[in-house]
């Protein structure tokens, strides 16, 4: 979830806010010749908002969802350990953000200048501590939700480290990305103490919407590729049609024994049917747009403009799947996730992040 997607993320990217260019060629100054320089204060400030940059704090919102549609999906309401789930979910995000960048400070230093690490505002020794630390701080609040949690948190750490370290610019990349946000999803279906089971098939749909972002982002800098906003144009109409179906309630004999969550379990409240279309058709207007521009047109800005629309469309996507898993109190939780997106557009105008980048 680095990135993407992290997933980021890292996709993932990202993401919140109407995206500004993330031009490779802008680096900071030094104050011209005789101008004092900054106050601490401002020192201070700068460094803030250096680490601020280089975790894409905006990202951040997309997080939560995972947790709350992994719960649905397990047919339970969130609880005090789904907000274990959650924070251990934003510190494993927040470390392959950092990790992120340390392992592509090379690469940084030539096409991105100005970013923390290349324009020195942060030392790379610091980011690699920052991303072993929250790693850590994920995995303990993992723990403290339980050993089905911790089960889970384990494979989802591994996936980040070894997608930011070994598997970024392999074919496996896009799917390394894919499986860490399937496994966060899981993350928050492990904290109900129902299992994860019921919550594989909501697991899968929002991984293949992060593939389908993680594969578009791999041309963010240089653009030119039309299959890869094509192919995430066909996955966005094939998951809207999936998670807007309704239901089809199974005969009572075998409704019993049907595993809760699943689709087709019990027989979904109109009102929680007309909520998973409104959402999936929200999921679809954010994400298909920018996909079609980027396919007539695959400019690195297009591009980019389609990898930022695809992530602020996982949000509207992971409400959809809270609202269409029929657990209690499916509606109030697909809301709650919903609600995310306008306060990261909000979160980003006033910290003046508006572009956060998937790579």
């Amino acid at each position: 979830m680095s990135r993407t997607v992290a997933a980021g993320g890292e996709a993932i990217a990202r993401e919140a806010g109407a995206p500004q260019a993330d031009t490779p060629g802008s680096r900071a100054t030094a104050p011209p010749f005789g101008r004092p320089g900054p106050s601490r204060s401002g020192t201070r400030s700068s460094r803030l908002g250096a680490w601020a940059e280089l975790l894409r704090l905006p990202a951040l919102f997309t997080v939560p969802g995972d947790a709350l549609a992994g719960a649905a999906a397990a047919g339970a309401r969130p609880g005090p350990r789904t907000l274990l789930a959650i924070g251990s979910s934003l510190c494993l995000y927040e470390a392959g953000m950092a990790l992120n960048d340390w392992a592509d400070r090379a690469e940084d230093a030539a096409e991105r200048p100005h970013r923390p690490l290349p324009s020195g505002r942060i030392r790379p020794a610091a980011a690699l501590t920052a991303a072993g630390a929250l790693t850590g701080a994920g995995l303990a609040l993992a723990a403290g939700a339980g050993r089905p949690a911790l089960a889970v948190a384990a494979p989802l750490a591994a996936t980040v480290w070894a997608y930011d370290l070994a598997l970024k610019r392999t074919p496996a990349g896009p799917a390394a990305m894919a499986a860490a946000r399937g496994l966060d999803l899981l993350l928050g279906a492990a904290t109900t103490g129902g299992g994860t089971r019921a919550a594989l098939p909501s697991a899968a749909l929002l991984g293949s919407h992060t593939l389908a972002v993680t594969a578009v982002s791999r041309r963010e800098t240089t653009g030119g590729s039309v299959l890869a906003p094509l192919a995430a144009l066909a996955t966005t109409g094939a998951l809207t049609a999936l998670v807007t179906r309704r239901r089809t309630p199974l005969p009572a004999g075998r409704r019993a024994a049907a595993a809760p969550g699943l689709s087709g379990s019990t027989p979904a409240p109109a009102a929680t049917d007309v909520l998973a279309a409104a959402l999936g058709a929200v999921y679809a207007a954010t994400a298909a747009r920018p996909y079609v521009h980027a396919v007539l047109n695959p400019s690195p800005p297009l591009t980019q403009r389609a990898v930022g629309g695809g992530i602020r469309a996982t949000i509207p996507l992971q409400a959809a799947l809270a609202a269409r898993s029929g657990a209690p109190g499916a509606a109030a939780t697909s809301l709650l996730v919903a609600a995310l997106a306008p306060a990261g557009r909000l979160f980003a105008r006033r910290s003046a992040m508006r572009k956060v980048s998937i790579t």
